[in-house]
């Protein structure tokens, strides 16, 4: 299998509820260091896994949605523990949304899977896989 990873980052605010966010139900920033994996099972005919450049700027619009906003705020995330987990299945879906219509370009429909690892620390990550 081959892959090919891109990074970016989002920076954003949101609590938490349950007690076993314990501090984290109070509204807090975070940021997070974003890893967007490509995977395929052959290269395609230009031997590559996906066009770098698109997968990069792909990434960035999603994440530039995300970034310096509130996400209590948002609708779309009403009532909803915005973990890093979620956040990273939130990401792998839109990128596969992008990867579906070909917005990552025509060498982009033989990848057979992605994975999103959002980095809250040095320390601690979450990463979501899915199939395409």
């Amino acid at each position: 299998m081959f892959s090919v990873t891109v990074r970016d980052h989002i920076m954003i605010a949101h609590s938490f509820s349950g007690e076993v966010f314990g501090p984290a139900q109070r509204l807090h920033g975070a940021t997070f260091v974003v890893d967007a994996t490509f995977r395929r099972p052959e290269l395609d005919d230009d031997n590559i896994v996906v066009d770098i450049g698109r997968a990069s700027e792909q990434l960035h619009t999603i994440c530039s949605g995300l970034s310096y906003r509130n996400l209590d705020d948002d609708p779309e995330f009403s009532g909803v523990n915005t973990s890093t987990e979620f956040l990273a299945k939130v990401i792998a879906d839109r990128l596969a949304v992008r990867a579906q219509a070909g917005e990552l370009g025509p060498g982009a429909t033989g990848l057979t899977g992605l994975s999103v690892t959002l980095h809250e620390s040095h320390i601690a990550w979450a990463t979501y896989e899915r199939d395409l």
